[in-house]
């Protein structure tokens, strides 16, 4: 694939799809605002947003009652993305307070899993938390301009980009990265990866706003993950597994091989990379095979399914998400066949409530955000 990279001319903005479709600008604002009322401040079956008195706040994962780094990541991105620098600020206060590892051949990662009361349940990190962080935490330094420790976002975030691809060169520890292939692991420990990881989009930017000597690192994972995504996508379907081997075949030694819930962001990173990056022919026909997968059926009956379509009786934990991220997607097939049935079913779906809402609600997030114009590149000149 030909290498993709940041348009200046368009840096800090992101087109408005919504509008593009013909939604009405007070409705779209309206939706953008219930959003963030419901999931922040809404009430005890919606609301996904904690605050913990002195101690910050942090996203509830509601179906497994802990604090993923996935969900404080997450959390720190739409904050950054609507200016809510207080929440941002309590969220970040939690992971760095609680999350952070110190010691170990973790130190300098961040423990996937806590316990509200900032206990860890894990001493691993998960990339995808990493990735998320540094970036949230960038934009927070360019929108908001640095502070003292642990607000000095820009040194946090360089920081953090050094140990996920250095770690390991004193002999302790490992990488967040595989340094030869440039693919990011499942864990640093492994030797396989999850496609729904791969954001060229962000590397693209930390390329440009890592340690210098980190930079050319982070252009050549921008590259090759467009290109692992390539292989890894079904060249029918455009379904990925959950995990996938370097090669891109599903790994299932786990029975993580499928197109299950880790799968559905990836149809949202292709989005976001064609509206940030620019698309490709790829881009646009991956999208328009998933969108046309799902186009003849309900969600209420989407299920588990191997990458080829296959479906299994088991059926999707996160129907919201697969609804979000399929929608997410039309941004790179804005005049594909399902691209405007896509967002519309979106438009129509509300918040995930009760049990399970916790990482549908996160991607119901980010599709509207990316969506209304809102999922924007905050750059160092764009500071106000």
């Amino acid at each position: 694939m030909q290498k993709q990279s940041i348009d200046a001319s368009t840096t800090g903005s992101c087109r408005n799809l919504f509008a593009e479709y013909g939604y009405v600008e007070a409705d779209i604002q309206d939706k953008l605002q219930d959003m963030w009322n419901q999931l922040f401040h809404g009430d005890e079956d919606t609301r996904i947003y904690y605050e913990a008195g002195d101690a910050g706040a942090y996203l509830l994962d509601t179906g497994n009652l802990d604090v993923r780094t996935e969900g404080m990541s997450y959390g720190m991105m739409i904050a950054v993305q609507l200016n809510q620098k207080i929440v941002f600020d309590r969220i970040w206060k939690w992971t760095h307070t609680n999350m952070l590892m110190t010691e170990g051949d973790n130190a300098g990662y961040f423990a996937w899993s806590c316990n509200t009361d900032g206990s860890k349940r894990s001493n691993g990190p998960a990339p995808d938390g990493e990735e998320y962080f540094a970036l949230s935490l960038f934009f927070a330094s360019h929108r908001w301009g640095d502070g003292a420790a642990p607000y000095n976002y820009s040194e946090q975030a360089r920081e953090l980009l050094r140990t996920c691809i250095h770690k390991g060169e004193d002999g302790v520890g490992k990488p967040m990265w595989n340094l030869e292939n440039k693919l990011i692991k499942f864990v640093p420990n492994c030797e396989y990866s999850d496609p729904s990881y791969h954001l060229p989009h962000f590397y693209e930017l930390f390329a440009l706003w890592a340690y210098e000597e980190d930079r050319p690192f982070w252009a050549e994972a921008a590259e090759a993950s467009r290109a692992y995504l390539q292989i890894a996508c079904h060249p029918e379907t455009g379904l990925a597994p959950e995990y996938a081997h370097y090669d891109g075949t599903p790994n299932d030694d786990r029975g993580y091989g499928h197109f299950f819930s880790d799968s559905y962001r990836v149809a949202a990173n292709i989005g976001l990379d064609a509206a940030w990056c620019g698309g490709s022919q790829w881009h646009s026909d991956t999208v328009n095979r998933i969108q046309s997968f799902f186009a003849d059926k309900s969600p209420e009956d989407y299920r588990r399914y191997q990458i080829d379509g296959t479906p299994f009786d088991e059926k999707a934990l996160h129907p919201v998400g697969i609804i979000a991220t399929n929608a997410m997607a039309s941004l790179a097939a804005p005049d594909g066949a399902h691209a405007r049935a896509c967002v519309e079913l979106f438009w129509q779906t509300p918040v995930r409530t009760g049990v399970r809402r916790y990482y549908d609600n996160c991607l119901y997030a980010f599709s509207v955000l990316a969506l209304s114009g809102n999922f924007k590149i905050w750059q160092p000149e764009l500071i106000r």
